[in-house]
């Protein structure tokens, strides 16, 4: 189960770059997989902690870098086949014929989709009817390039906390949280795409998850939220005069913060309520 998992999260990283490396109608189908991925991750996981097997989110380095889009579907039509050769070991039969029929169609799709140019790892350093100083370029190259590794390290911290928890009021903060990672994840990578910087975010070290201090995580966590606001707004700053409506975006994120942090904070006071009494 533990390989399944290792592949199943390699696949829906795959799917979700080749998602941004689209400029046609294939691109929200894509992105649809990538969910549906997603999912198959968070049920084998929670197979894994059912049957007591440990596990940790550990990968291999995925290439993306290709110039056309069926370089990248080839590859990830054979992850998802080697995938389903792996179900056989899953003892769980209806998840492993749902993953199965999953992949069956996935594979059909994908053998369908029409080729592109990929346009992702072109490095012009150029968002689509803005011309940025370079300044500019520089500031939302670098906050790109932080935010979109910090949001994936987010997705996967809460996921492996929810995963491990039975309190409901903090699973709903979690899953809150998630959602709001996966919709900044998915904004940065389609900034990195179109600026021709597209990256997949580095493998987190377990330390980072794998939380033993969960109150002082959450505290760290808070600093952090607060932290990214202030990029936020720097960048807002740097980009407001060559594009006001990207400044107005990271306005957007910054304000979003503000309910992070709130969230985070009512997290640390049930934690620490449920801990103490």
């Amino acid at each position: 189960m533990k390989t399944v998992l290792i592949k199943t999260h390699e696949a829906w990283l795959e799917m979700l770059m080749a998602g941004f490396m689209s400029h046609t109608q294939s691109r929200q189908r894509l992105f649809d997989f990538s969910d549906i991925l997603w999912r198959h991750f968070t049920w084998i996981e929670h197979a894994l902690i059912e049957s007591g097997e440990a596990y940790d989110y550990d990968r291999d380095n995925i290439p993306i870098k290709v110039d056309r889009l069926d370089d990248m579907l080839r590859a990830i039509v054979s992850r998802l086949l080697e995938i389903d050769l792996q179900l056989v070991g899953l003892e769980d039969r209806a998840l492993a014929s749902r993953i199965s029929t999953d992949i069956a169609y996935m594979v059909d799709v994908l053998h369908g989709m029409n080729d592109e140019v990929v346009t992702a790892f072109n490095m012009e350093r150029k968002m689509p009817g803005m011309d940025l100083s370079e300044e500019a370029r520089d500031a939302l190259t670098l906050f790109l390039f932080d935010e979109s590794y910090k949001e994936y390290e987010l997705i996967m911290i809460y996921n492996y906390l929810k995963a491990h928890s039975s309190d409901a009021y903090l699973n709903r903060i979690f899953q809150i949280l998630i959602d709001e990672s996966f919709f900044h994840l998915k904004q940065f990578g389609e900034m990195m795409a179109q600026m021709g910087i597209l990256a997949v975010p580095r493998v987190l070290m377990k330390e980072l998850y794998q939380v033993e201090d969960v109150i002082a995580f959450l505290k760290e966590g808070i600093e952090e939220e607060i932290a990214a606001k202030d990029e936020c707004r720097k960048l807002s700053d740097a980009v407001g005069k060559d594009a006001p409506q990207l400044a107005k975006f990271f306005d957007f994120i910054n304000y979003q913060e503000n309910y992070h942090i709130e969230l985070m904070t009512e997290a640390l006071a049930h934690f620490k309520k449920e801990r103490h009494g």
